[in-house]
């Protein structure tokens, strides 16, 4: 007989809602430090700390990632084969959430926006896992794509969000190009996944999405203390460099983020 969830335990309570998601919190949280202190003794044995970007990490990163996404109760869902081949990934962006969820499947290097260095301890394991950090506007973008280029001629796989922002998840945003010219420089096919949360009600997920104003305090709180969530993961087919410049790979890889969105949402989403 398997182990109930603390889902199933609270669905058969009369305790108070409030009550429920705060006792949820409180476990959740109790998982979530012991994920990331394993997290950093991962990143201690493996190197990480001190010398981070190496070859063997991305799969401890993953190892990493699949702890935080229990630890947060994401229930990761893979529709078809992860691809393999070395490439570019890029994604849709959604939530901070979307990091371990991705990490959990893929074992790439990630790319991220500035601010999250400097957040208390996530920061610091970001680091160790070897994040490339840009601030979005300062003219950063060609410098971390020369950075992102090193990484694809060492056939070490970087993931990016090309939309530049999070999103409410119902669609994808206009495509930045900028950091694309490191497959193209490279000669590297790029690798588009599509990322969709489900609630427990079986429609878009309204509580994952980590957008306009929202602090990261209150959002994670509210991650803590909500139903257990799917992540639902739809890798499409790699589009090969070619003879695409960044401005006809972008328009090529925003039509084909499009079409995957509306996929995958058709398949899992209740109307």
């Amino acid at each position: 007989m398997s182990k109930p969830t603390d889902d199933r335990i609270f669905s058969a309570s009369t305790l108070p809602t409030q009550v429920v998601r705060q006792i949820r919190r409180i476990l959740r949280s109790s998982g979530l430090l012991v994920a990331v202190s394993q997290g950093f003794y991962a990143a201690g044995v493996s190197g990480a700390l001190t010398k981070p970007n190496q070859p063997h990490h991305p799969r401890v990163i993953r190892d990493v990632c699949k702890k935080l996404c229990s630890a947060l109760a994401i229930d990761v869902q893979i529709h078809g084969e992860m691809p393999t081949d070395h490439a570019l990934w890029v994604s849709n962006h959604i939530s901070w959430t979307d990091i371990p969820v991705i990490g959990s499947a893929a074992p790439v290097f990630f790319l991220s926006k500035a601010e999250v260095a400097s957040w208390p301890v996530i920061g610091r394991l970001a680091k160790a896992g070897g994040t490339l950090f840009i601030q979005r506007g300062s003219g950063d973008a060609n410098a971390v794509a020369v950075q992102m280029a090193g990484f694809l001629r060492q056939k070490m796989p970087v993931l990016f969000f090309p939309e530049g922002t999070t999103t409410d998840g119902r669609e994808i945003r206009r495509l930045h190009s900028k950091l694309l010219a490191a497959a193209v420089d490279t000669g590297t096919p790029v690798q588009p996944l599509i990322l969709c949360y489900q609630g427990p009600d079986g429609r878009l997920d309204t509580v994952m999405p980590y957008i306009g104003d929202m602090s990261f305090g209150t959002h994670i709180q509210d991650v803590l203390g909500r139903s257990k969530v799917k992540a639902h993961i739809l890798p499409l087919a790699a589009i090969p460099i070619g003879n695409h410049d960044v401005h006809t790979l972008t328009d090529e890889l925003q039509i084909k983020m499009r079409e995957g969105l509306a996929e995958l949402q058709a398949k899992v989403l209740i109307p």
